[in-house]
């Protein structure tokens, strides 16, 4: 903190200086203000995939923000890490709780919800997942419930290796009264298919049931969610391809959220119910249940929160906490640590305040705190600082910032409670993770353009990493390894009348300490890509016909166990076409992995290959 801190000082006497407020540039005219730009351009192209239906993970496929890590299809398993983080670094939020698993990270993107109820998602990170995350020291997805329109639509798609899958969504008005409209919605979807490689088929299905009150500054939400997956993909978790593995999971979610707008700001408030039911076997053609070595576990956790912004003169205080409690209600093999079950209290107090505002120019400063506590684990205080200058010149803003935000988190139920040797070797003494990160942000936003820059340094400590050793190549063993990661970070987008682009490109460099453990190989900390690019392309040629295309090119940093290379290209494509003569009717070709590459985003574990989907969809 010590030389962050004398870094961010020094930045912040500069800044609040009015010298460096008004520079030499054009003065705006009087009456322009300086107002926030936000250019809600899409980050990728394609929002539905080709294997299945579309799920809150599909979006995160190819964004230039995230780095989604499946294991077969992205929407039967995703490990989505940001900034070089690993997949448990990475929360998922809704409204203004975090939807957690504690019993592993691997299934914090199982937030069973229709996507089309949901607005796109946002990355937050820095002192932004400080105030509004939980227990995600790297990165939050935050999603905030869409207001919903009456109608609905009805899809039906079929796909290459034996894929079908049929969805249904409908919203009904219940009646409008003088402050609000009230809306009842159901949303059901299925699939199935046999996979790209053998042992990789799934049967999925997801139901939701909704109901919503729109006021002219509030919105009130219900939400009930149930979502079974089976799917089977060998080498799964393993990184043995010779195992068939699969995963089933059953995960039953009620969330509640209502958002308050004010005079000076906001405020809103979530509360959810999660519970998730899950089998694993590492090879299926052995049956075991209800013994050690049948992977069957069964979580539940619960959470209330509240978040939001009220100005008051030159001080916008935004505020954020949330109260978890989980239980590690049974399982066969999760046997062998201290406790089952643990609460946990994460508040945030970050005001802004305006140093200088004249003229189309401001800088602010954000100085607070974030408290962590856990009924289990050592408590944390940590720091959050940050400075932002910007002006507004014409419609177009300039902005730099510079910010210091200090995280923590604690490890899940896998890793504690496993056995200390075996498949998935635990350690029930890790403890409280951190992270210390150091960004420099510069932007540029227009009415119809954006690009930004951000480079970042992060110190992480006693992160817990799956690592390898020769010794014992059966064996993954959860081990704590302190990290340096740096990394730059670059965006553009630009919409035009009939082109949509969006680009990224990020460039990643770490250094590992994993302290006296026999560590040949990592299997998250050190699996990440070096040199990362997208490109996402929405052309419309004609007012009846789309093309969207999303591009991957990395390049990964070398693993012994990967026995692909470690570059690759990824690319997908879709076709959608709205006949004239028909009305409501959509119909659309998709093809993921157009390149059919043989990259393995695990080391060992088989990608998955190209697939082709047809689909049909008629909306009301």
């Amino acid at each position: 903190m010590t030389r962050y801190g004398l870094l961010l000082l020094t930045a912040c006497t500069l800044a609040a200086s009015p010298g460096y407020a008004s520079d030499a540039a054009e003065e705006p005219d009087g009456d322009e203000q300086l107002a926030e730009i936000t250019v809600e351009a899409a980050r990728v192209a394609n929002d539905t995939p080709a294997g299945t239906y579309p799920s809150p993970a599909t979006a995160l496929r190819f964004d230039p923000l995230t780095e989604l890590q499946s294991r077969g299809i992205a929407e039967g398993q995703a490990d989505v890490t940001v900034r070089g983080g690993l997949f448990e670094n990475t929360g998922f939020r809704l409204g203004a709780a975090t939807v957690f698993d504690p019993q592993t990270g691997h299934y914090v993107a199982e937030l069973p919800v229709d996507p089309a109820w949901l607005g796109a998602p946002r990355i937050v990170h820095g002192i932004d997942n400080a105030l509004g995350g939980f227990n995600s020291n790297i990165a939050t997805v935050s999603y905030a419930l869409a207001p919903w329109a009456r109608g609905g639509e009805l899809a039906a798609g079929l796909g290459s290796d034996g894929l079908n899958y049929q969805s249904l969504r409908a919203a009904l008005g219940l009646g409008d009264t003088a402050d609000a409209r009230h809306v009842a919605a159901v949303s059901l979807a299925r699939s199935e298919g046999d996979g790209t490689v053998a042992n990789g088929d799934h049967r999925f299905a997801r139901v939701n049931l909704g109901y919503q009150r729109q006021g002219a500054a509030s919105q009130s939400d219900v939400v009930l969610g149930y979502q079974d997956k089976f799917y089977g993909w060998p080498g799964a978790y393993t990184g043995f391809a010779n195992l068939a593995e699969t995963d089933d999971t059953q995960t039953l979610f009620a969330f509640v959220n209502h958002r308050q707008d004010v005079a000076a700001g906001y405020w809103q408030f979530s509360a959810y119910y999660r519970e998730l039911e899950d089998d694993y076997d590492f090879d299926r053609t052995t049956v075991e249940t209800g013994v050690p070595g049948a992977f069957e576990h069964k979580t539940r956790a619960a959470a209330a929160a509240v978040e939001g912004a009220i100005e008051r003169g030159r001080v916008n205080w935004r505020f954020a906490a949330q109260a978890t409690a989980d239980d590690l209600v049974r399982s066969t093999d999760l046997t062998e640590g201290f406790f089952n079950s643990r609460s946990y209290v994460t508040i945030s107090l970050v005001p802004e305040i305006a140093l200088y505002e004249t003229g189309g120019r401001n800088v602010s400063l954000r100085i607070g705190a974030t408290a962590d506590v856990s009924s289990r684990d050592d408590d944390e205080l940590l720091p959050q600082i940050g400075i932002r200058a910007a002006r507004l010149t014409g419609g177009v803003e300039e902005a730099i910032s510079l910010e210091f935000a200090s995280t923590s988190q604690v490890p899940g139920y896998t890793v504690l409670n496993s056995r200390p040797a075996g498949l998935f070797g635990g350690n029930p003494n890790l403890g409280r993770e951190r992270a210390d990160q150091l960004a420099l942000t510069l932007s540029r936003e227009s009415g119809s353009a954006r690009a930004s820059i951000a480079l970042f340094h992060r110190e992480d400590r006693d992160l817990v990493d799956w690592t390898f050793a020769a010794g014992a190549p059966f064996a993954r063993q959860a081990n704590p390894v302190d990290l340096d990661v740096s990394g730059v970070e670059l965006l553009g987008s630009l919409s035009l009348d009939r082109l949509r682009v969006a680009a990224g490109y990020t460039w990643l460099d770490k250094d590992s300490d994993y302290g006296d453990a026999a560590v040949d190989a990592s299997y998250y900390a050190l699996n990440f890509a070096r040199h990362r690019a997208t490109l996402a392309l929405i052309y419309a040629p004609a007012a009846t016909v789309e093309i969207r295309l999303d591009n991957e090119y990395r390049v990964q940093e070398d693993n012994p166990l990967r026995a692909s290379g470690d570059e690759a290209y990824f690319g997908s494509l879709a076709l959608r076409w709205t006949p004239e003569a028909i009305g409501g009717v959509a119909l659309a070709l998709t093809v993921d992995n157009l390149a059919d590459t043989d990259f393995e985003p695990f080391p060992g574990t088989p990608a998955a290959r190209r697939q082709y989907a047809l689909s049909a969809a008629w909306r009301w």
